[in-house]
């Protein structure tokens, strides 16, 4: 088991870019050089989320990576409990310039999810598994 890393984002724009580098730059440290661009694709996704529907007014996010032999888990927390017992994919259309996110997100992980944290927020989490990370093919 690798130590859990965290870190406070402020909420502004800017606070993306900083939570991908923390996601490349923790799994970096672990030795993970394999499919780190997806787990930076959807740190990127999971924090623009956060930050225009997941936290009120003034509220930045926590960006949570975890590890073991198996998965790297990426956790997502912020400040808006969710509206929804079970989470849903918005399919965008194709002139649309938004909604795309989760899509992304369940295509590339291995399996995600929400979780309420009330009254403080929630977490979207999604998993990788490590294999994959270390170069070796995905199994089916």
């Amino acid at each position: 088991m690798l130590d859990a890393k965290q870190k406070f984002f402020d909420p502004r724009p800017e606070s993306v870019g900083l939570a991908r580098e923390f996601a490349v730059t923790t799994l970096s440290s672990w030795g993970f050089h394999g499919a780190t661009e997806d787990i930076r694709l959807c740190v990127s996704e999971l924090a623009s989320n956060a930050l225009a529907h997941g936290s009120y007014t003034e509220h930045g996010f926590v960006v949570k990576l975890d590890a073991n032999e198996d998965f790297v888990r990426v956790e997502v927390h912020d400040s808006r409990p969710r509206h929804r017992r079970e989470p849903e994919i918005a399919y965008a259309g194709e002139t649309d310039t938004t909604g795309r996110g989760l899509q992304i997100v369940a295509l590339l992980s291995d399996c995600w999810g929400v979780e309420d944290r009330r009254p403080s927020g929630k977490v979207v989490w999604t998993l990788f598994k490590t294999a994959q990370l270390a170069g070796q093919v995905r199994a089916c």
